[in-house]
């Protein structure tokens, strides 16, 4: 053999060994990218990773991913983490209400929640909001009431997976109705908004004098004497619900209807995207048009099913977990990661533009709302993404073949497996 055939050979041998180790590194790195390295797979004693101090252990078992992160997750981000299930019931006589604001939720800027029951016959009082406010029903049957701007009033019943939108300063009510009353989720497009905070009719009248009472409604003062000091908030009322004809022959105006309608049947239309994974459901101003600062998407996702790798562009996200159980990551510059877990009535939140995916962790559907103030639903996919770049150029990123980048799909999924 030739010294220079020998010196091939052991060159080639020295860059397999070369190779072999940055395998071996990569190998052992994957899935671990950060310095130093994270996550319980890197203790160097066992008895590192307990914790063996006070504890809720009911508390830390909702939560698996806080106890024991995957090593993926880096630094540390605002809690993205909330649930109506530890939020503080306001009752009364004819159903209840608890909220959860910016204040309960810090990074929640943009919407803040409200899941409140009408018992049957249950009434919230005559008000109105600054804030404009959308619904879901999400158990039983509700009637809805609301004037707008042009003096147009309208009586509408609504039932599970129904929504309205009520315009800020429209004054509206709620009455549940039927055997079993409602309940329904609030979304109000201000992060600080509260239910307890709201413009009641039976406090301006109790606030205005008697005298200026009498002169607006052209009536005497007497007509006045008995109405109440306290706001009524939630009341049983007395009298049975009218059927819905009798009650809006009641309101019917020589207007006639309002332009816009306020009610909006997302349980009746037919998804925008259905995959073997599960489905998605849009609804924003090209199907609901008086819905302007409120987009929303319900998703649903079969167990082992993922909601794909995505960000929106136009908006922050909250989300709100209807059934089943869930794992979501969240990626931020940094870079930061962090993972959490959500089960039915908890709330999520993604910035705008901050990469996510949602896991269906359980053995049923997950099932949750994803609400954006905007009035249209934006989304961008990171496969679709890198499926529409030069696949060259992606290959350069990722250290992949072109030709299984070539495989990628320019369809965007929502949830997989497609």
């Amino acid at each position: 053999m030739s010294d220079y055939s020998r010196r091939n050979i052991i060159a080639a041998g020295a860059m397999a060994a070369a190779a072999s180790a940055a395998t071996a590194a990569h190998a052992a790195s994957f899935g671990n990218p950060d310095r130093p390295p994270q996550g319980r797979r890197n203790l160097a004693n066992a008895i590192a990773g307990e914790d063996p101090g006070p504890q809720n252990p009911t508390l830390a078992g909702q939560f698996p991913s806080f106890q024991d992160p995957p090593a993926t997750d880096v630094a540390g981000m605002d809690l993205f983490w909330a649930s109506f299930s530890n939020a503080h019931k306001r009752i009364q006589s004819g159903g209840w209400a608890r909220e959860v604001t910016q204040a309960d939720f810090a990074i929640s800027e943009a919407v803040s929640g409200v899941n409140m029951r009408l018992g049957p016959g249950g009434v919230r009082e005559l008000h109105w909001h600054q804030q404009a406010e959308w619904a879901v029903m999400t158990d039983g049957k509700c009637r809805i009431t609301v004037l707008d701007g042009d003096g147009r009033a309208a009586v509408r019943d609504v039932k599970e997976g129904d929504l309205w939108y009520f315009p800020p300063g429209l004054p509206h009510s709620l009455q549940g109705i039927g055997s079993s009353g409602a309940e329904f989720t609030l979304v109000f497009d201000n992060g600080r908004a509260s239910e307890f905070n709201t413009l009641m009719l039976t406090e301006w009248m109790a606030h205005t004098p008697p005298e200026i009472l009498a002169q607006n409604f052209g009536m005497p003062e007497r007509v006045f004497q008995n109405i109440p000091m306290d706001n009524l908030w939630i009341y049983q009322a007395k009298d049975p619900v009218p059927p819905l004809a009798e009650a809006q022959r009641a309101v019917a105006s020589p207007l006639g209807e309002p332009e816009f309608e306020f009610t909006f049947s997302m349980g009746e239309m037919k998804a925008n995207k259905v995959t073997k994974g599960g489905s998605v459901k849009i609804v924003d101003t090209r199907n609901f048009p008086i819905s302007k600062t409120i987009a929303a998407a319900l998703v649903t996702i079969k167990p082992g099913g993922l909601r794909e790798l995505h960000w929106h562009p136009n908006a922050d996200e909250w989300q709100y977990y209807i059934k089943g159980q869930a794992r979501m990551t969240v990626f931020n510059t940094g870079p930061r990661a962090m993972t959490a877990d959500f089960r039915a009535g908890d709330l999520g939140y993604v910035k705008k533009s901050f990469g996510h995916y949602v896991q269906n962790t359980g053995t049923e559907d997950l099932v949750f709302l994803e609400i954006f103030k905007a009035d249209r639903f934006q989304e961008v996919s990171l496969a679709q993404w890198l499926a529409c770049t030069p696949p060259e150029l992606v290959a350069q990123h990722t250290n992949m073949d072109p030709s299984l980048i070539r495989q990628f799909s320019k369809a965007r999924w929502d949830v997989l497996p497609a």
